[in-house]
């Protein structure tokens, strides 16, 4: 004779209490994760924008500008708490919609828009908006830093939830993305 093997309705109940018992516990986690991986990909934007900035100008031994922008459109202007960035080899103001060309001023070399990857509670927060580097890939200009942060700035304290981040550049040019939260002895902290 053959015995029914499955599950009883009281041995479902109890892996699914359990379950959403589990899921609870890792949902403020998973929340914070998220965030934290939108700040992450932001600032990596961003690094790697100064990083293309100073390497066209390296390879075409001319000044090339990393600019934080308002819009990606022809209302552009440049802001330090742009959201979005563009390469070029001049100003772009009211000039963003242009396509990328090497003869066409304002000589767009690259533009990323916000939406590839940000999010709109993802903040940025530079000391200014332009940063030039020159032939030999330093910047022209004392170079402050950028902060990447989350709308909800309480969180990136030390021992919160959420890391915020900075990208610094330094006087010879060095790129460089780092936790203000932790000691500056640490080789990942500011």
């Amino acid at each position: 004779m053959k015995t029914l093997r499955g599950f009883s309705l009281v041995e479902l109940m109890v892996g699914i209490a359990i379950f959403s018992i589990l899921a609870a516990l890792a949902a403020p986690s998973f929340s914070a994760w998220i965030v934290n991986a939108k700040i992450r990909t932001t600032a990596e934007s961003i690094q790697t924008g100064l990083q293309i900035a100073r390497t066209e100008a390296v390879k075409r031994n001319t000044t090339v500008r990393f600019q934080l922008i308002s819009s990606t459109d022809n209302t552009c202007a440049p802001n330090a708490n742009g959201p979005h960035w563009v390469v070029s080899m001049d100003d772009v103001t009211n000039k963003c919609g242009t396509s990328a060309s090497d003869t066409t001023d304002p000589r767009i070399i690259q533009l990323r828009n916000r939406a590839e990857g940000s999010d709109n509670k993802t903040t940025v927060a530079a000391g200014q908006s332009s940063f030039a580097f020159n032939g030999m890939g330093r910047p022209t200009a004392v170079p402050t830093a950028i902060a990447v942060e989350n709308l909800a700035a309480d969180l990136c304290l030390p021992g919160g939830r959420v890391r915020c981040l900075r990208i610094e550049v330094k006087g010879a040019g060095q790129i460089r993305m780092c936790d203000p939260a932790l000691p500056a002895t640490d080789t990942q902290g500011c």
